[in-house]
């Protein structure tokens, strides 16, 4: 068992490479840093007393951040966690802080009062510990179960496993695996509908079939166990060239939104704030952390899918300006409602995390 190693340390600012002014956005929004010198920040996680905490991948950290005066901009952090397997996801219930690298959940209880000295716990640990697409995004779902997506351990592949390429939700007391959906590549990031309580998620489309396909995917659970084709099918009826004889697309849950090949979409976040205009309440953000391997880079952005009668009806770009004419300035990837109705947004190239308020 790999030994989790604790320190509390107060970490040094420096100022992020990214240049705010060289971001754009929808009119009447602003963007500020919420933090800088986040090295390799991913998901976020809230607690009711105002902490903020961080995963990362790379970096193997977890941090947690607090705006102790509450001017928008965190001016005290701790690292909670080193030394872990690409620990990107992680989330809140309870007073205790759950985060999840490769192969554990650890578990932190009343980690808001022992940052100076957190203690930590595995709560489960039968996943597979496979590095590639192994590292997770969590969410607690409406029932108190953790929800965890496991990649497939390749760029196209059978399932090896009954726990790979699937997403599943996890009863922490009984440690019994529910699967909500197979035939998943690789998802970073999901959200509940605010009224219907499906799930959504973001589909990190197979490399190796050209630039422009397949495109990646929003999809929506509709029923338990939903297929949505990895890796015989990709974005609905693209057959894959080694994995789709003898099979029929139609047998397969077609995506909600087919986004461009290799953008790469991470988090995704429905709105339930009032800060923002009318028009984005309980309307889907999505972070395109961009591609890594297209001729010409795609993605780099942060978008809005509008979504009427339970169907996207338009995407339309939010925040750009984090890549330009092939520089790379910044990397979307998760995102966080505040209570105020701002979001957060982390940017695990920059090592930065932006605040986005509306100017009402």
């Amino acid at each position: 068992m790999k030994k989790l190693i604790l320190t509390m340390a107060f970490l040094s600012l420096h100022v992020a490479a990214i240049d705010l002014d060289s971001l754009a956005t929808s009119a009447g929004f602003t963007i500020e840093f919420f933090a800088k010198g986040v090295k390799n920040a991913r998901q976020m996680a809230l607690s009711p007393n105002g902490i903020v905490y961080v995963g990362s991948r790379r970096a193997g950290n977890v941090y947690a951040l607090q705006d102790s005066d509450n001017d928008g901009i965190s001016d005290k952090r701790w690292l909670i966690a080193n030394n872990l397997t690409q620990p990107s996801g992680l989330a809140f219930k309870d007073g205790a802080l759950y985060v999840a690298d490769i192969g554990n959940i650890y578990k932190f209880d009343n980690i808001d009062n022992t940052l100076s000295d957190p203690k930590s716990t595995i709560v489960f640990s039968d996943l597979p510990d496979d590095v590639h697409h192994g590292w997770k995004f969590i969410r607690f779902a409406a029932n108190g179960d953790l929800v965890i997506p496991v990649g497939a351990p390749c760029n196209i592949c059978t399932a090896p496993t009954a726990k790979h390429s699937r997403i599943l939700s996890l009863n922490l007391k009984t440690k019994e695996l529910t699967e909500l959906a197979q035939g998943v590549r690789n998802s970073l990031g999901f959200d509940f509908h605010p009224v219907t309580g499906e799930l959504w998620f973001s589909e990190n489309g197979r490399d190796l079939m050209g630039d422009d396909i397949p495109p990646d995917e929003i999809n929506k659970v509709s029923k338990l166990g939903q297929h949505f084709g990895y890796p015989f099918f990709h974005a609905g009826n693209i057959a894959d060239p080694e994995y789709s004889k003898g099979k029929d697309p139609k047998e397969y849950t077609f995506p909600e939104l087919l986004l461009g090949a290799h953008v790469a979409p991470l988090g995704i976040h429905f709105y339930k704030g009032k800060q923002f205009p009318k028009q984005y309440k309980h309307q889907l953000f999505v972070t395109e952390h961009g591609s890594w391997n297209r001729s010409k880079k795609s993605g780099y952005k942060v978008a809005v899918a509008t979504i009427e009668n339970n169907k996207i009806v338009k995407y339309t770009p939010f925040i750009t300006g984090f890549m330009k004419d092939e520089e790379i300035f910044g990397r979307p990837a998760a995102i966080l409602e505040m209570p105020d109705g701002s979001l957060l947004i982390s940017d695990d190239y920059a090592n930065v995390i932006y605040r986005v308020r509306y100017n009402n």
